[in-house]
């Protein structure tokens, strides 16, 4: 019996990390193609033609787009895409 809960409990720890290492991998995935999209966002908005600016929004209109755009980056850092250093980044831009 101690050799067949021996085997139960190295399968269990092999298949624990298995399962953390498959995370970790689709963690960091995940943040390249976030970079990547990030990258290719920047290089179309330097391509496109300057455009008339749109007209002023209502304070409270821009606040509320400031609050949705955090939460967004709030669940992005629970998630694991953005590291510490890329939240701050893109909430220090957001408020800017």
């Amino acid at each position: 019996m101690p050799g067949l809960l021996r085997g139960v409990a190295r399968t269990a720890v092999v298949a624990g990390t298995a399962t953390a290492v498959s995370n970790r991998v689709s963690r960091r995935q995940a943040g390249r193609w976030a970079q990547q999209d990030y990258g290719q966002q920047q290089q179309a908005y330097q391509q496109a033609p300057p455009q008339q600016a749109p007209p002023a929004a209502a304070p409270s209109d821009d606040m509320n787009d400031k609050i949705a755009q955090l939460k967004q980056l709030g669940e992005l850092k629970a998630q694991g895409v953005l590291t510490e250093a890329e939240f701050e980044e893109q909430k220090r831009r957001i408020l800017g």
